[in-house]
């Protein structure tokens, strides 16, 4: 996996950085919150492995605003933090969208156990996006079964789901079929180019 490091001390992202290399991922580091939400913003990746006191942006603002980003496929959160976090501070991060968390001083086979559960987690939002961008269209009516099992027209579920609207019109073939009958009854009507 491709995996961003925000963490501001040296010697912190060195160790992850060997280490998840060492396990084949890809890293990209960032020394700041602010430069880390750069660096998504330019290139997201699906997981992000953050420090949560750092300049700039802390870890909590840096994943707020990536779940705020619009059209970003889901991204796995991983917040590094000091032994003694207490209870409310965590409450904090996880209302702020963050997933799993890591103790510093950071354990090898920790964040490989992370990282096979992120996969997992990753995997599955992919699936579930995949089906929720299947449509239930009737092949018959075209009308689209919503979330109610009530059965709309193609235009109405549109509109609900993404605010488009529609104009309507009749393509030269359609015109040909519903019209053919008029000519035979004396009215010449000709379709609009």
């Amino acid at each position: 996996m491709k995996i961003l490091i925000a963490e501001d001390d040296p010697v912190s992202v060195k160790i992850l950085q060997f280490t998840l290399q060492h396990y084949g991922h890809e890293v990209v580091t960032a020394a700041s919150g602010t430069e880390a939400w750069e660096s998504f913003d330019r290139d997201p990746v699906r997981v992000i492995v953050s420090d949560w006191m750092m300049p700039g942006l802390d870890g909590l603002e840096f994943c707020q605003k990536i779940r705020q980003r619009p059209k970003t496929d889901y991204t796995y959160f991983i917040l590094l933090t000091a032994n003694n976090t207490g209870r409310d501070n965590l409450r904090k991060a996880m209302d702020a969208g963050i997933d799993d968390f890591l103790a510093k001083p950071l354990d090898r086979e920790a964040i490989m156990m992370r990282l096979r559960v992120a996969e997992r987690i990753l995997e599955f939002t992919t699936q579930i996006r995949e089906l929720k961008d299947l449509i239930p269209i009737c092949m018959y009516c075209k009308r689209v079964r919503n979330d109610t099992d009530y059965w709309d027209q193609v235009e109405t579920f549109m509109h609900a789901h993404t605010g488009s609207t529609f104009s309507h019109g009749c393509c030269p073939d359609c015109f040909t079929k519903q019209m053919g009958g008029m000519d035979r009854v004396g009215l010449n009507i000709t379709p609009l180019p």
